[in-house]
């Protein structure tokens, strides 16, 4: 087997992996290291022709985990040698304004990323240790890093700019950065495909919602607003994030709990957003179950965190000047009728009309047949993307 390339996907204590014969794109195997820092971290992958391998053991940090699995590769004969391998691409969350695309890596590449990490501390250093064990175990191999912001380094001033003293944004950086963006490039080159259209052709809402989410703007193919900002925390209500907030309640914590930014930061992230207004779960699936059961909690959850999706979609629908077709992906996107129903509820008038049937049945089209605007469900493949980026560079 040959061309092989492998999509790297670091979390901050997960990395998914896929690796993908091209140009057909061929899933040769797939698989996801969890809870990685902790005794009973797992190791499972699914290869071949259905076969399947998991291990439960310590892994201790990002080497080694990257270590494992490359070992495993052989080992299971998912590859008969690593050299089969012709690159890897690995996904960066902050490439800042540096990064405008994907770039092959070298060092000075990666020390870019590097002085990236005081934007996003959580990610990026694992990002650069997964790209630096590649890098090790495999030297002649090309890697790519592929960057969560860069898809929205198309964002004119007036909308990333934060209304704050403009020498902020010039010596330190401050401004609205955006993420998930290889997940927005991706369903909306699909949608396109999906509904025969050139994507020149099309004004489209991504909306990515999961335990974190996002909601990006998308005009003739690229992206002119996002709703996450200078960090993940902002913009959507989420599992267990605030989204945007008043930002004089920092200081108003801080005195009422005696306490310094850290810990609000801590609340902001941790547990805020559909956790912190349901007292009961971050995980939408049981959010809806609780309500329907009758739980009043839980509803003013939900119904806050659709609120939030509906504001962002009509906000865009102005800055666009209309709109071709709505999209939802991500965990809750891909699988919550109760969201995507509530979501495009009364917006006949908009041009969004759903069809409950075909909600109900998860088709990839839902919209109704008068619908001015379509409506898609679409699995995001952020792993196939990273491999496609790869693919190109090469």
């Amino acid at each position: 087997m040959n061309n092989i390339v492998m999509a790297v996907n670091a979390g901050s204590s997960t990395i998914k992996f896929q690796l993908f014969e091209m140009p057909s794109e061929q899933v040769v195997a797939k698989g996801l290291i969890d809870k990685i820092g902790k005794q009973d971290a797992v190791f499972s992958i699914t290869y071949g022709e259905g076969k399947k391998f998991s291990l439960e053991e310590p892994i201790s940090d990002y080497k080694s985990a990257i270590e494992n699995l490359l070992t495993s590769l052989t080992e299971l004969g998912v590859v008969s040698d690593l050299g089969e391998i012709i690159g890897v691409g690995h996904r960066v969350a902050h490439g800042g304004e540096r990064f405008s695309q994907a770039t092959v890596v070298t060092e000075e590449v990666l020390q870019e990323i590097v002085a990236q990490t005081e934007l996003a501390p959580l990610h990026n250093p694992a990002n650069v240790t997964g790209i630096k064990t590649v890098m090790n175990t495999l030297p002649d191999v090309c890697n790519v890093a592929v960057f969560d912001t860069a898809f929205h380094q198309t964002m004119k001033p007036e909308y990333y700019l934060y209304a704050i003293p403009y020498e902020l944004y010039q010596k330190y950086g401050v401004r609205r950065y955006g993420f998930h963006g290889t997940s927005h490039a991706y369903v909306a080159e699909l949608c396109a495909e999906e509904l025969g259209k050139p994507l020149s052709d099309l004004k489209v809402i991504s909306c990515h919602l999961g335990s974190g989410a996002s909601i990006c703007a998308i005009d003739s193919g690229e992206s002119v607003n996002t709703s996450m900002g200078f960090t993940p925390l902002a913009g959507l209500m989420m599992g267990t994030r605030c989204g945007d907030i008043d930002p004089s309640i920092s200081g108003y914590l801080q005195d009422k709990l005696n306490t310094d930014s850290s810990q609000v930061q801590e609340i902001y992230n941790k547990e805020s957003g559909l956790l912190g207004i349901s007292q009961l779960s971050n995980d939408c699936r049981e959010i809806e179950l609780a309500m329907e059961s009758g739980n009043l909690q839980a509803q003013l959850a939900l119904d806050m965190f659709v609120e939030r999706i509906r504001h962002f979609i009509g906000s865009y629908m102005v800055q666009m000047g209309g709109l071709d077709a709505l999209i939802f992906t991500g965990g809750i996107g891909e699988n919550s009728r109760t969201v995507r129903s509530k979501v495009t509820a009364g917006l006949s008038r908009l041009g969004i009309e759903m069809d409950d049937e075909r909600n109900k049945a998860n088709d990839t089209l839902i919209h109704s047949d008068t619908s001015k605007v379509s409506v898609l469900v679409l699995n995001t493949n952020e792993e196939l993307m990273i491999a496609r980026e790869v693919y190109q560079k090469l």
